[in-house]
């Protein structure tokens, strides 16, 4: 039957009344599913710029954090070297010290010694020399201006490639960490010039006694150069710690601006579903109404 003119526009604004109920349904499905306000900042109304803001700082907090994890495995590698040339050093000053050894003896563990820290002092990470501070593609010592030098004290032993600039890194918007030591710190001297005098070839009991006083001096030097590159590593790692915190909770914040809360989502949905079944049910009764029923 064809719907009366007298019922065409209370079925009309029912009708329209129940596409936009639709609307609001499809969102809410939409938002129960993606667990989004809105898949667009658009969507979000006033909280779009904080939501754009946080995100931004996070991804900086991300660089930053990297940096600082980046700094804090070189730091990890130089820690590690200077131990093992602190094994060296304390292993040939066992030898030295040792009534037994012979003059050959002795320069061929000193040669072997010179090799092997200089070898750690030359340590690369991810292609960077780790000890030429912030000339990280220059090897900071070169062996050759060591073996067979002429050098009559520590301060004459002209070895270091690289330059005074420890290295540093940005781990926030307002703090900088430098971080590390040079090849050209006075322990490693005192260590290069105690074994490269008897590599050399000086081991009369005056030359080996001295160099036998200058690593002991070295060992001292290097454990504080260690204890140094520990609290770098410990700043560095806190640095990481304090970007990770700093994420979590941004992630929060962005999470109570941009995400629904499912509960109330179902709920609304429920509402939505018992409106459309209102409304068409009163459409349906006016669409059936005829004049003689009305009079009826």
């Amino acid at each position: 039957m064809a719907m009366r003119v007298a019922t065409f526009a209370s079925s009309q604004s029912l009708l329209q009344a129940a596409m936009r109920i639709q609307v609001k349904e499809a969102e809410a499905t939409t938002q129960q599913a993606s667990g989004q306000v809105s898949d667009d900042y658009g969507g979000l109304g006033s909280k779009a710029g904080s939501v754009v803001s946080l995100q931004a700082s996070v991804t900086r907090s991300k660089a930053y954090k990297e940096a600082a994890n980046t700094a804090s495995n070189r730091v990890e590698t130089m820690y590690n070297s200077v131990g093992s040339i602190l094994d060296d050093l304390s292993s040939l000053k066992a030898t030295l010290a040792s009534s037994t050894a012979s003059s050959d003896t002795l320069q061929t563990s000193a040669k072997s010694a010179l090799e092997s820290v200089v070898s750690l002092m030359n340590t690369k990470l991810d292609g960077r020399y780790l000890f030429s501070g912030s000339a990280v593609d220059t090897e900071p010592v070169d062996i050759d201006s060591i073996e067979g030098s002429t050098a009559t004290s520590q301060d004459e032993l002209d070895y270091y490639q690289g330059d005074d600039q420890t290295a540093s890194v940005r781990v926030s918007s307002s703090r900088v960490i430098s971080y590390g030591v040079t090849a050209n710190d006075d322990s490693f001297k005192q260590a290069l010039w105690a074994i490269s005098t008897i590599a050399n070839g000086s081991t009369d009991s005056d030359s080996v006694t001295k160099a036998i006083d200058l690593l002991a001096k070295s060992i001292d030097g290097l454990s504080t150069v260690q204890t140094k590159l520990s609290l770098d590593s410990s700043d560095l790692k806190d640095a990481v710690s304090s970007q990770e915190d700093y994420q979590t909770d941004a992630a929060d914040v962005i999470s109570n601006l941009s995400e629904v809360d499912i509960t109330t989502v179902a709920a609304n949905m429920s509402n939505y579903e018992a409106q459309l079944e209102a409304a068409y049910a009163a459409i349906g009764k006016i669409s059936k109404l005829s004049l003689s029923s009305y009079l009826s």
